[in-house]
């Protein structure tokens, strides 16, 4: 059975987040060894350096690039890559990573409210719904919330990168939905912009300590699978999903998390947890599924 163009990005949008999923637990493995900023400019650093080659291959495409196309792919990679994926890296080396999946899951509802403006992207009642059964779902899962003492600066920097991550959904959208540049050519222009601030940020600040050989297979893995191709594949179903569609899609990591930190690490998930987990996914699905009807 041949899939429609919709449900083939609502997958591939799925495996980007299962992708991003696993992320959290190397990142928050190898930052016992080296600093988020350096760490987060090495993995875009060489996951810029993996696309180049391909990037080549696109140069006349490059070359015809507007003025004000090249500062839109510009300011994406500041937003994107050095904000809000440097703002990932500093939020783990001070949060559990579900406590800052929490904290980023309330980048729907700033996507669902900026969109409607900047995008004319008016969500249907149905996709209202969904947002309104995953939030519950996420409460649910986290009450009580107890969050420990003296976090102050990793919900600081968690703040500032929801933020971030809003922004740079809806700027991404904005850039795929005009479908004038190829994802490819988005993805590795905007990812050098980021990465090159993020490496020279991370090398000024906090230089680079000596790494072994198991924290450089994590850089390498997140550089080539979860960087190079997740967010080439990512852009390239923002040209089909609504910015909010790919946001709520991109909230499952919440559930994924959950699931790889009890299946990896040992932490142990409720029966009140489980009914939280189970809302969320329902939320997602609502959200979704409606374009199918």
């Amino acid at each position: 059975m041949r899939l429609s163009p919709h449900l083939k990005a609502v997958l591939q949008a799925t495996l980007v987040t299962f992708l991003w999923s696993t992320s959290w637990v190397l990142i928050k493995i190898a930052l016992a060894e080296v600093p988020p900023l350096t760490f987060a400019g090495l993995r875009y650093t060489f996951a810029f350096l993996i696309l180049l080659p391909l990037l080549w291959k696109r140069k006349p495409e490059v070359c015809v690039l507007s003025p004000r196309e090249w500062r839109s792919l510009f300011i994406l990679g500041l937003v994107y890559y050095a904000l809000t994926q440097g703002g990932v890296f500093l939020s783990l080396k001070y949060l559990d990573p579900l406590t800052f999946s929490l904290m980023l899951n309330f980048t729907t509802v700033l996507v669902a409210i900026v969109g409607i403006t900047v995008l004319r992207e008016r969500p249907s009642w149905w996709q209202w719904v969904g947002i309104l059964v995953f939030l519950v779902g996420v409460l649910v899962y986290f009450y009580p919330l107890n969050l420990p003492i003296g976090e102050g600066v990793g919900l600081l920097w968690g703040a500032l990168t929801v933020c971030a991550n809003a922004a740079a959904s809806i700027l991404g959208r904005a850039i795929n939905k005009a479908n004038r540049i190829q994802p490819l050519v988005i993805t590795v222009v905007s990812m050098g912009v980021g990465a090159w601030v993020l490496l020279a940020s991370g090398l000024a600040l906090e230089g680079l300590p000596p790494i072994s050989l198991q924290s450089w297979a994590i850089i390498a893995w997140l550089a080539l699978v979860n960087t190079a191709f997740a967010f080439t594949l990512w852009n390239k179903t923002l040209q089909t999903l609504p910015a909010m569609e790919s946001s709520m899609i991109n909230n499952t990591m919440l559930v994924q998390i959950a699931l790889l930190a009890w299946i990896f690490l040992g932490e142990r998930i409720t029966p009140l947890e489980v009914v939280g987990l189970l809302l969320a996914t329902m939320g997602v699905l609502a959200a979704s599924f409606q374009n199918h009807q």
